[in-house]
């Protein structure tokens, strides 16, 4: 489907003409209709595929329409990480350059004192438009300088990603502050039972709609080293020795991890930076902005990179963890063969792990090639789920990962809403009365 064919309003259709921006993706022709609608939604869909403008495009069209007030902040998005939320500003910058009249502020943390007071003018003068990190967002609720009394719009952008940084009791703090008309969109990769109680607790009667998760690029050279957990560092000499790297990531499971990968790499004299939420924003922005330009060849971090981040010439991709579960491998070996590129992903699977690649293969529908082990590590474990004792789970899954995913999804009744623009100033004829919302 095409942008044109929606009810956005006109100036949204010219930025995205400016912007080249002609067809949906899958995720925006089906969400792009019931936000315009006035429904609450829960998307599910993984990384890229375009999930910003999904919620962006629809609520600044209704801002253009007029249908909020024009002296109160009316749209809140949150946000797991600062990065995430530049971007997403990045991406309303774009989206609003013809709405003269909507203004929008970013809040994150980890900034001088100078940001903080550019954030409090912007949050006192009403900003139409707030996208902000948690625990930033309530340090300036907690001062007064935000009234939420009258916001039309509540999106969380990853939510998934918000809770495992432990930002549950946070947003809940938010909504408290959000009168009962708010019109609620979340968006996440994943649908763990954590995320269907919080989208119960903060959705009424919501619109889900449920993407597949995409296989890999057929460009991604997918390999895989099964080994025991002292073989890895022996494994990670290997690669750098047998080859130059660059434009390396290297995602382990934990911030410790990373540290200690990157303290190693350092050892092995190899360029390397790590990125985990430990380092403040100055930090993170260095190594980032080093990492970016080539002063740093490889980056140790945590998923905290796997989502939200655009860096187009990444060349390799190496799991020194293997991933959670299958969407969340798919998000981390995503970060290569981008831009029409190739690129290479490498998991090293060690023992306790061997059930959880077993998962990820079946999802991908096929084998990865299992490479042999470099000269003198020793004997690798046989390829086949490790027996558990009691209590420990079955089928090789370790340690309680995973869970159950939710399964289906309905698309609800097409209720009416707003009544919006069509392309040349036409409006909708459909018909109904907005949702209620909590």
């Amino acid at each position: 489907m095409r942008f044109d064919e929606l009810y956005l309003s006109d100036n949204i259709l010219d930025a995205l003409d400016d912007m080249r921006f002609e067809e949906c993706t899958p995720i925006q022709e089906c969400c792009i209709p019931e936000i315009l609608d006035g429904h609450n939604l829960i998307g599910v869909a993984q990384t890229g595929t375009g999930k910003t403008a999904a919620y962006l495009l629809p609520i600044l069209s209704l801002l253009d329409d007029g249908v909020c007030p024009s002296d109160a902040i009316n749209c809140v998005v949150m946000s797991p990480t600062r990065e995430l939320a530049q971007q997403i500003d990045q991406a309303m910058q774009g989206f609003a350059y013809y709405l003269d009249n909507v203004s929008s502020v970013a809040v994150y943390g980890g900034n001088d004192g100078g940001r903080y007071d550019q954030e409090t003018r912007g949050l006192q003068l009403g900003a139409d438009v707030i996208i902000a990190t948690p625990g930033r967002f309530i340090s300036h609720l907690n001062m007064g300088h935000a009234d939420l009394s009258r916001v039309s719009f509540f999106v969380l952008d990853e939510a998934d990603r918000m809770l495992d940084m432990g930002f549950s009791d946070d947003i809940l703090l938010i909504a408290k502050h959000l009168p009962p008309t708010c019109q609620t969109v979340m968006f996440s990769a994943t649908m763990p039972p954590k995320i269907e109680q919080l989208a119960k607790t903060l959705l009424k009667d919501p619109v889900e709609v449920k993407l597949a998760v995409s296989k890999p690029a057929d460009k991604i050279i997918q390999s895989a080293y099964v080994c025991h957990e002292n073989q890895k560092l022996g494994i990670m000499r290997h690669l750098f020795q047998q080859d130059e790297l660059k434009r390396v990531i290297v995602f382990a499971g934990s911030k410790l991890k990373v540290r200690e990968i990157n303290r190693s790499l350092l050892h092995m004299h190899i360029n390397c930076g790590e990125m985990h939420s430990d380092l403040d924003q100055s930090q993170r922005d260095d190594i980032m902005y080093k990492f970016k330009i080539g002063q740093i060849d490889v980056l140790v971090a945590t998923d905290i990179v796997a989502r939200g981040i655009d860096i187009d010439d990444i060349a390799i991709v190496i799991n020194y963890d293997v991933p959670h579960d299958s969407e969340d491998y798919v998000h981390r070996i995503g970060r290569t063969a981008r831009a029409d590129k190739d690129g290479r992903a490498i998991t090293l699977v060690r023992g306790r792990e061997i059930g959880d690649f077993m998962q990820i293969e079946k999802f991908l529908g096929y084998a990865v090639e299992k490479m042999p082990l470099p000269e003198g590590l020793g004997e690798s474990p046989e390829y086949k789920p490790i027996e558990r004792g009691r209590g420990r789970g079955h089928g090789g899954r370790s340690r309680g990962r995973g869970g159950q995913r939710g399964k289906g999804h309905g698309r609800g009744n097409r209720g009416g809403g707003p009544q919006n623009k069509r392309r040349g100033g036409k409006k909708s004829n459909k018909q109904g009365s907005k949702s209620n919302h909590e």
